[in-house]
């Protein structure tokens, strides 16, 4: 059964929809059957894998009110080992839409439940925010990825963050635990990166991952390019620290 990873933090700009399309497409240049899923409705993750978000009839807006298939929901091979379960803006009403709906906070589980085994890994891009959609993310998912902007409000929000993980496992998704922090927008050259990452390690007991994703132009440029860095640009550091942090993942194992 594939290991499913909630990318998540309610905080915006901290680098979830850039690890959720470079971490699968990483995964999947590692020989990994990935799937990805964009819960956001600013459709990020879909576009910066190269699907144009406005063009699309069949999205998992259209998956979690019942009205296709899983099977007709993923579009296939965004880039190698990587399909997708693509979003747009009409995944904003989705929370008024089922706000009547029984079990509406594992609907995306059960939809996932007939693929599930087809894939290693299936990587969920969160919404910034603690909403249903993310609630449903991680009843779904074995494990939450946290990115963190090395930045000085980092630590800002992860307490809620961890928080609600452990409302979700208590309540909802007994199985769910955290897959660790992973730092983002590092830059080098800066007192206050290392700090961060310092100040960080002290005050969280999560696991840590080594690899850092630095702070990279061309990391920044690729999804507008509708791809990911791997393919964008192989030789970048960016690209490096993605094919890292894959290699990291495929090796954490959990009880």
């Amino acid at each position: 059964m594939g290991r499913v990873i909630a990318i998540a933090n309610q905080k915006g700009g901290v680098g979830k929809t850039t690890t959720s399309i470079n971490l699968s497409a990483a995964l999947g240049a590692e020989g990994k059957k990935v799937l990805v899923i964009d819960t956001d409705p600013q459709g990020n993750t879909t576009s910066g894998l190269g699907l144009d978000k406005n063009e699309l009839d069949k999205t998992i807006y259209e998956l979690l009110i019942g009205e296709i298939t899983t099977d007709e929901a993923i579009y296939k091979d965004v880039c190698p080992g990587v399909d997708i379960i693509p979003s747009n803006v009409n995944l904003a009403a989705v929370e008024i839409e089922l706000i009547d709906s029984e079990d509406k906070e594992f609907i995306l589980r059960n939809s996932l439940s007939e693929v599930r085994d087809n894939y290693d890994f299936i990587i969920i891009d969160c919404p910034p925010s603690l909403s249903m959609l993310t609630v449903n993310a991680m009843t779904t998912a074995n494990t939450v990825l946290v990115p963190i902007q090395c930045e000085y409000y980092a630590l800002e929000g992860l307490s809620q963050l961890v928080h609600t993980v452990n409302l979700v496992k208590d309540r909802l998704n007994p199985e769910l635990e955290m897959e660790g922090v992973v730092f983002t927008m590092f830059d080098a050259r800066t007192n206050l990166s290392l700090q961060v990452v310092e100040n960080v390690k002290e005050n969280i007991d999560e696991n840590v991952y080594k690899t850092i994703i630095p702070r990279n132009i061309r990391l920044a440029e690729a999804p507008s390019y509708g791809q990911p860095i791997n393919i964008y640009e192989p030789k970048s550091a960016g690209a490096e620290a993605y094919r890292l942090l894959a290699k990291e993942v495929i090796e954490r194992k959990f009880a």
